[in-house]
């Protein structure tokens, strides 16, 4: 079941979240690097290529980053706290994983509850397989939030990301 909880995460079932991460990556691998919404600092290109149906936040290359950006109100949001992605080997491969030390988030202060979700997609014709741990929210009502990710693998590779969203209505 795909749905709402408590806490305002949108609770995604293994099939549905594999997809998505599929999807986040075909997303993030198109951007124009001068473009890209994961190598932005400040959230200026949030907004590039977003489907109609959900909205992605960008992952980074690891390290700190607050950004700042606008989303519909009406979308579901669908983030990466850690998540990898590599040329898809042997039909029966495990996908590939990173380790997790640590890996929390937080919405308005509130804890969000992360799932692993593997998947497939294929930019260009190549077949990939995707790993990841990740967020999402079901569609927030119109109004301020803060959305801190904070992980680590314990080998060195953390993200420290703060988002500055504001839902409306468009």
């Amino acid at each position: 079941m795909n749905e709402a909880i408590p806490d305002g995460s949108w609770q995604l079932e293994p099939r549905v979240g594999g997809a998505l991460a599929g999807r986040w990556w075909q997303w993030a691998l198109s951007a124009p690097e001068e473009l890209s919404p994961v190598r932005d600092e400040t959230g200026e290109h949030a907004a590039w290529n977003q489907p109609d149906d959900l909205w992605f936040l960008a992952g980074t290359y690891g390290g700190k980053v607050t950004r700042t950006c606008a989303i519909p109100a009406d979308r579901p949001v669908f983030f990466p706290v850690f998540n990898i992605q590599t040329v898809r080997g042997r039909l029966d491969q495990e996908p590939p994983r990173m380790p997790i030390a640590r890996a929390e988030a937080w919405l308005n202060g509130v804890p969000l509850r992360l799932t692993q979700f593997s998947g497939q997609f294929g930019p260009d014709g190549e077949r990939r397989h995707t790993w990841g741990l990740w967020g999402a929210l079901a569609p927030l009502h119109p109004g301020e939030y803060v959305l801190e990710i904070k992980a680590d693998t314990g080998r060195g590779f953390w993200v420290d990301t703060t988002y500055h969203l504001t839902a409306s209505m468009d």
